[in-house]
């Protein structure tokens, strides 16, 4: 089954759609063989071919396809409205010639005009396309030739007005599609941002002369034109009367005939819309101002970017043709190091802008996870340009960032007063309800008290001087809970006991021992005790 249809798939129905159709083989499956069977149909005019036909005219060319596979591409071919049937019943001597003659095709009237297309933009080269100024001189001179004739319609010549006509439109045709093809080349070539040295030299000697040249042919000539034209105006009647009377196509069916152009009154108002630009738009003329103008001031940018010494430079395509030598010649283990160093490619890391930075608190050391973003400038992010813009910048103010510094300090010191104070009035901590602050608080100076060797008859005391708070702690026969919003904590077999910092230390309950009798556990601060205070 050839690609673009499925069995029980129902046929396009919809106009639009089956013109749609019409260029499916270019990008069907075998895209080589539809091309090649319908060069056969369009190489001469009302060919008339059957598959076998077209299997031994490709096997010619070198082109390998079965009669049978030749026929499924016709068979395609006509349900995609390329080619058709053919109605003819031919006569044949034999029965070996009828599978010669049984199925014929031939190409119908969108089929070779789509593929006439189709073929031409294949062997269309991609650099510029020469434009036909040398029309606009002509197109002068053949409406005035026109506008001579229309002006004395009795001694008109139908055929000689007619040959002028055509010439005409078909002269603005030609002139306005390589007008188009020349100035998207320039648009393909100005968006390039490797442009630079001997190729962007050419170039511009491209688009300072030639662009010059028709920009020079459309300003001498458009304006006859357009005066032409004017003047033909009122005097259309008589010469699309005389068109008229010259024998015409007509079809048998009655449906419209494609006429040539120039024989209606829609064709002269776009010509004259062409050059004068009716209906507030811009004219032809004026487009091709603004579009010359355009591609100078992408050429100048071009250059002012190569020039400009903070810029991004020239084009690096022989760098990178260099590293990319290298990378085909280097081991893998040399490769990922080349491509390291070439790129930057090291872990990420937070760089410290001094005064600028919004929070000092971030240094080299801090993970980009946790620092906060940093803005980069406008004119870095969008065009690449490490060059300063504007006026220097002051130097910032830290006034504000200190006074919002020290406020989050005194606030973080609140809280943990608040904590302490809390942890303070517990007193025996176990089944005790405590804040989660005042919780980790707890956490804190336990974890101190366990650096020291806890021994049944003597309890550790951990003083926090600033926050005015104490806790003594003592091995226990049972395990102690405290109890928070946010779950409960165990100690295993550990006594707590909470207070102020400069409350007497109860009796221990083994031994009978007081804080008195064991001076180096007294008044500790959070932190832990060093080796040698352990050896004591």
């Amino acid at each position: 089954m050839e690609e673009g249809y499925f069995e029980g798939e129902d046929s396009p129905e919809d106009e639009s759609d089956e013109r749609r159709d019409l260029f499916r083989y270019v990008t069907a499956d075998n895209a080589a063989e539809y091309l090649a069977v319908m060069d056969q149909f369009t190489q001469t005019l009302l060919t008339d071919l059957s598959a076998a036909e077209v299997s031994e005219a490709l096997a010619k060319r070198g082109i390998t396809l079965s009669p049978e596979d030749a026929e499924t591409r016709c068979a395609s071919l006509v349900r995609w409205k390329n080619l058709m049937p053919s109605a003819r019943d031919p006569r044949v001597p034999t029965v070996a010639a009828l599978r010669y003659t049984r199925a014929r095709f031939q190409v119908t009237r969108l089929g070779g005009t789509v593929h006439r297309q189709v073929t031409k933009v294949l062997q269309m080269r991609d650099g510029a396309r020469e434009v036909a100024r040398e029309l606009l001189g002509s197109m002068a001179a053949l409406l005035s030739k026109i506008l001579h004739q229309a002006n004395h319609p009795r001694t008109i010549d139908a055929e000689a007005l007619a040959a002028d006509v055509t010439t005409v439109f078909t002269n603005q045709a030609y002139f306005a599609d390589s007008i188009r093809d020349f100035y998207a080349y320039l648009s393909s070539v100005l968006v390039r941002y490797d442009l630079a040295g001997e190729e962007y030299a050419s170039f511009k000697g491209l688009l300072l002369e030639y662009v010059h040249l028709i920009d020079t042919d459309v300003s001498r000539h458009s304006p006859a034109v357009l005066r032409c034209l004017e003047d033909l105006q009122p005097l259309l009647d008589h010469v699309l009367s005389a068109l008229d009377s010259l024998p015409g196509l007509a079809s048998a069916d009655g449906a419209p005939v494609e006429r040539l152009p120039g024989r209606q009154y829609n064709d002269w108002a776009e010509l004259l819309a062409w050059y004068g630009g009716g209906d507030g738009g811009m004219s032809g003329p004026a487009q091709l101002r603004a579009a010359a103008e355009s591609a100078l001031g992408q050429l100048l940018t071009n250059a002012r970017r190569m020039l400009t010494p903070g810029g991004t430079g020239g084009a690096r395509r022989s760098e990178l043709m260099h590293l990319a030598g290298l990378f085909a010649q280097a081991s893998v283990e040399e490769a990922h190091r080349g491509f390291s160093a070439a790129f930057g490619a090291y872990p990420a890391r937070h760089v410290s802008f001094g005064p600028d930075e919004v929070d000092p608190r971030d240094t080299a050391s801090t993970s980009w996870w946790d620092s906060g973003p940093v803005d980069v400038p406008v004119s870095l992010r969008e065009r690449g340009d490490r060059t300063a813009r504007g006026r220097t910048a002051r130097v910032p103010d830290p006034g504000m960032d200190i006074a919002r510094l020290q406020e989050e300090a005194a606030q973080e010191l609140a809280a943990r007063q608040a904590a302490g104070a809390e942890l303070a009035a517990a007193g025996a901590l176990d089944g005790a309800h405590l804040h989660p602050a005042a919780r980790d608080l707890l956490l804190e100076l336990v974890s101190m008290a366990l650096a020291k060797e806890l021994s049944p008859s003597q309890a550790v005391r951990v003083v926090d001087v600033d926050l005015h708070v104490a806790v003594d702690v003592a091995e226990s026969d049972t395990d102690s809970v405290i109890r928070s919003d946010d779950g409960d904590t165990t100690f295993l077999c550990l006594a707590l006991n909470a207070c102020a910092a400069d409350a007497d230390r109860p009796a221990d309950a083994a031994g009978g021992s007081t804080a008195d009798e064991h001076p180096d556990d007294v008044g500790m601060d959070r932190q832990p005790p060093s080796s040698a205070g352990d050896a004591q």
